[in-house]
């Protein structure tokens, strides 16, 4: 009986800490320029928190600090399991507020990429 229990505990650690570990995965923030991160009031965390709020139970992908429609924005692309593409979520560094939600499909986000890519020397 204790080794079926010790089993069933094990095979439960294996099964949960991957699960958690990718739940809990953020990439680096990048920012568009250098500098804007000393312009931004909010600090990457509390806008990660923001985002991660507005989706729950979704892993970011990608964040970004960029210049967004004339504001300073992090932008964050979090993957929410068994649906596809991804939810983009803008939070205003100055304000910390929910500028936009946004579904992208993969054929989107592949737009999106290149036309970032294109604005870069």
């Amino acid at each position: 009986m204790r080794d079926l229990l010790r089993g069933t505990l094990n095979l439960s650690i294996l099964l949960l800490v991957p699960a958690l570990l990718t739940a809990q995965a953020d990439t680096a923030l990048k920012q568009e320029s250098p500098g804007l991160l000393a312009q931004a009031k909010i600090s990457p965390d509390s806008a990660r928190a923001i985002a991660r709020h507005r989706i729950p139970g979704g892993v970011i992908h990608s964040s970004e600090l960029e210049r967004e429609g004339g504001k300073l924005v992090y932008s964050f692309d979090i993957k929410v399991a068994g649906k596809k593409g991804v939810d983009e979520v803008l939070v205003d560094a100055m304000t910390g507020r929910i500028v936009a939600v946004e579904h992208e499909d993969a054929a989107a986000e592949a737009a999106e990429e290149r036309a970032d890519s294109a604005k870069k020397p």
